[in-house]
């Protein structure tokens, strides 16, 4: 157990090689309560999201939700989250742990109008089951046909006899859901859902988390985002939606796109024997020109593998650099991201 974002959560339970494979192989459950939950509500509630975020929130359905970028105006993130919109004037924000307090001021700064912004957080708890068995085993717990959630969509159904909201959504590159349940029957749905899954059910903790998220170059607040970073320097380009109309840190980041980008995060691994860890400095000859930002030996792909901000004319893909491992030079190359892609 460790601290983390102001709890104390499981870095392992059985181990993390263990835990990793069995979500890519079969099936893992995580306790991911941490994560805050803001709701935005009102006439013009999707004015204030549609100002505060990159993603296009107008385009979601009722009960549809998208990844996005809570951004200043200089075009650098304040966090990344998940939208869910729950009416046409309901959202729910997913934040970082860490930034729930912080993101709560900063959307309540911009708000105006007809809008009513709470920080609900103490008011969810949140279970993931990831895995390709992940769909057969939460079946087992309720009537409502799963397989009719689509990715990155929600809804609420009766769950054992309690009423939760299930996303088709997650942070491993599995398919799987997420259960947003409240607190009082949290431990009662996560000893349910151990039951049911049976042998095909591994407890997994935050290690495993970091490892399956870093296969399927899905990125970390605090270690490969964060206030220094733009969005576009993040290839994060593809949820800034330019087309919406106005939003904070749209003008910063057009003109980072006019004049050029001059760093951009990418995928690497390593040649040599070595593995490459978060704050392992990056050279290209001889020259300091990043930092690792994240960084494993993968147990799936039995790859070591890392996040690092490179110079745009050196993010090309087969570009090799040097990371300085504990005072030892090792051999990386770029390669395409995400590193790992389910196939079912």
């Amino acid at each position: 157990m460790v601290p983390f974002g102001g709890w104390s959560m499981p870095v392992e339970y059985s181990g993390l090689t263990a835990e990793h494979m069995a979500v890519r192989t079969s099936a893992g459950l995580f306790d991911v309560s941490h994560m805050g939950e803001i709701e935005v509500m009102g006439k013009d509630a999707l004015a204030l999201v549609q100002k505060v975020t990159t993603n296009n929130v107008a385009k979601l359905a009722v009960n549809q939700a998208q990844y996005s970028a809570l951004i200043y105006p200089e075009g650098t993130f304040v966090d990344d989250l998940l939208v869910y919109r729950i009416k046409e004037d309901h959202f729910l924000l997913c934040v970082n742990a860490s930034n729930t307090d912080k993101d709560y001021e900063y959307v309540m700064s911009h708000r105006s109008g007809n809008v009513e912004e709470l920080n609900t957080s103490s008011q969810w708890a949140q279970i993931a089951v990831q895995g390709p068995h992940a769909i057969s085993i939460v079946q087992k717990m309720t009537a409502f046909e799963l397989s009719k959630i689509r990715y990155y969509w929600f809804h609420s159904i009766d769950l054992e006899g309690k009423q939760v909201m299930v996303a088709r959504t997650g942070y491993t590159g599995e398919d799987g859901f997420e259960i947003f349940c409240r607190p009082s029957n949290a431990v009662q749905i996560w000893n349910r859902t151990r039951e049911v899954g049976g042998s095909q059910l591994t407890l997994a903790g935050l290690g495993a988390r970091d490892t399956l998220r870093l296969e399927a170059k899905m990125v970390l607040y605090g270690n490969d985002i964060d206030d220094t970073t733009t969005v576009l320097e993040a290839d994060l380009e593809w949820i800034v939606k330019w087309d919406k109309g106005d939003f904070l840190g749209k003008s910063a980041l057009k003109k980072q796109k006019e004049n050029g980008i001059d760093r951009k995060l990418v995928g690497f691994e390593v040649l040599d024997r070595g593995i490459a860890r978060h704050g392992y400095d990056a050279y290209i000859q001889g020259n300091k020109v990043g930092a690792v930002t994240s960084g494993t030996f993968t147990p799936f792909m039995k790859k070591a593998i890392g996040l690092v901000y490179l110079p745009s004319e050196s993010s090309v893909i087969d570009q090799e650099f040097e990371i300085d491992a504990r005072g030892k030079k090792v051999r990386a190359r770029v390669v395409p991201t995400p590193f790992y892609k389910r196939s079912y």
